[in-house]
């Protein structure tokens, strides 16, 4: 069988985006709100009463309430443990192996989670599901940018935010249909199903080009040539692929022999800069609130919305499809208005929904409110989507230096994970003591992303990841790389010399503001002294 299935160029992007991306990324959206479907299961409730909250007494309510967060939120746990283990196996055993061992992770705990009979069986499946999950999640968006060109770059791995959109509406889908399903079948099969979706991504992987950038930094150069030449379509001797090759080695000679410990220390290149930024914009998703309504979709619209079961779990259903409609037009969007652009936008839009949905959820008897309620629950969802669904994935591997790509990025997915277990593990309990207030923390949280994002994060679109290299080490302070992208101009192939000397001019224009900032200080202390 000739390699790759004999694909090459765009085909064969779009043949790993569907065959490994897409289920990689739809395992996590699946098993992100598989158990929040299940939660008001009477099987399941039966099978692990400690987490029964919808039968607790008053006494008991606020105690299972929090065990049903601890077990929601150990998920994130093994999340968090899998996206750390990247920090020091991802450039170790390369982009593809790290996805297949966090597939055979994911299976074991998606056969441990669909048998289990005790509520400490289903605590670990939880804990190995996250953990094959989370290194997924770490490395298949790596991976993906890596061997996707400059000029779609945005758009493949902001699929990211559609697949997890996906992934989310099946769950939930799965778990309407087995809704009217007598017996413990009605949330087992959910459980197993999440198997094929793994296995899909064990079986494909296999078939797909390793990243040539990880190929490089192995000395493995006559693969990695290779390689680029099919992922562009081009021969081998191309001159297009020997500079992409002098790109990546003139990229690694400017992050030097870099070891990990290094992550926590400036340098010429900004690492701790960089790392800081790639651990915020993830944070910044979580903070964005989408996980407090993802975890318990139904729960929300039934218990604090005072809807029916049938009509809280269609909508939560059809709540999730808003995801991909979102992600598509983040798709098409992406390269035009940037990443900053529309991570800008989504947060403007989250502030107000949420402030929205706050105010008329807090007139749970009044019917008009309740619809608005619910509409800007959907909203938020779309304009989340947006610029929080697939975009922080996609800047916290990108800002990333080549050496150290795989080890910020997992320490950039365990933030996420992090705060993906604060906000399961705080949600129940604060929705439970705050309810519709718990929103306006979050409408507060996105108002405050915005100037964060404004000033500190430098626009990504439409460069190759040497080029942002570039950005960071011309830049002298934290507010220097937003400027510095917007002066530099964009490189293309063979188009090398004027775009030495546009770094050289922006050089030269820093070190003569720094001087200029230099004399006004001395100028200003020789007039306090006299």
């Amino acid at each position: 069988m000739a390699p790759f299935f004999g694909l090459r160029g765009n085909s064969l992007n779009i043949a790993a985006l569907l065959s490994v991306v897409m289920p990689a990324i739809m395992t996590f959206g699946y098993n992100q709100s598989l158990l929040g479907g299940m939660l008001t299961f009477s099987t399941f409730e039966k099978q692990f009463p400690l987490i029964d909250t919808f039968h607790a007494r008053a006494s008991e309510k606020s105690h299972k309430s929090t065990i049903q967060g601890t077990v929601t939120a150990l998920y994130a746990v093994g999340g968090l443990f899998g996206a750390v283990s990247c920090i020091w196996q991802g450039d170790t055993l390369g982009r593809r192996r790290v996805i297949m061992i966090a597939a055979v992770i994911q299976i074991i705990g998606a056969i441990l989670m669909t048998s289990a009979f005790s509520l400490a069986q289903l605590i670990v499946s939880r804990i190995l599901v996250g953990m094959g999950t989370g290194g997924l999640l770490a490395t298949v968006p790596v991976w993906q940018s890596e061997i996707s060109p400059a000029s779609k770059r945005g758009a493949h791995v902001v699929t990211t935010g559609v697949f997890i959109g996906m992934g989310l509406s099946l769950a939930l889908f799965v778990d309407l249909s087995l809704s009217f399903v007598h017996g413990s079948l009605s949330w087992r099969f959910p459980c197993a199903f999440q198997i094929l979706l793994s296995l899909m991504v064990l079986v494909f992987v296999n078939f797909m080009p390793d990243s040539p950038r990880w190929l490089v930094r192995q000395n493995r150069v006559p693969e990695a040539r290779e390689i680029l030449a099919v992922l562009d379509d081009v021969d081998t001797t191309s001159p297009e692929i020997e500079a992409e090759i002098r790109d990546v080695q003139h990229s690694l000679e400017l992050s030097g022999s870099i070891s990990v410990r290094e992550i926590f220390s400036m340098g010429p290149q900004k690492i701790l800069y960089r790392t800081i930024l790639a651990c915020s914009v993830l944070m910044f998703l979580q903070l964005t609130g989408v996980n407090a309504i993802t975890f318990y979709t139904t729960t929300i619209f039934q218990k604090n919305l005072l809807l029916d079961s049938l009509t809280s779990r269609i909508l939560a259903a059809i709540y999730q499809v808003v995801s991909p409609i979102g992600g598509i037009v983040a798709i098409y969007t992406i390269e035009r208005f940037g990443r900053r652009g529309l991570m800008l936008i989504s947060a403007a839009g989250n502030a107000v929904c949420l402030a929205l949905v706050a105010g008329l959820g807090s007139q749970p008897h009044n019917k008009h409110a309740i619809d608005g309620a619910v509409f800007f629950t959907f909203f938020f969802h779309f304009t989340y989507v947006l610029g929080f669904g697939g975009i922080p994935f996609l800047y916290a591997t990108e800002i990333a230096p080549l050496r150290l790509r795989a080890a910020i990025s997992g320490l950039g997915v365990a933030t996420f994970w992090a705060f993906n277990f604060l906000m399961a593990e705080v949600t129940p309990v604060a929705f439970n003591a705050m309810t519709w207030r718990y929103f306006i923390i979050f409408a507060g949280l996105n108002a405050l992303m915005m100037p964060i994002i404004y000033y500190f994060f430098p626009e990504t679109a439409g460069r190759n990841l040497e080029e942002i290299d570039e950005i960071f080490a011309l830049s002298e302070t934290i507010l220097d790389p937003v400027r510095v992208a917007k002066r530099l101009l964009h490189r293309h192939v063979g188009d090398s010399e004027p775009h030495e000397r546009d770094i050289e001019k922006i050089s030269k224009d820093f070190k003569r503001a720094q001087d200029s900032e230099r004399d006004v200080t001395f100028a200003q202390v020789e007039r306090a002294d006299e």
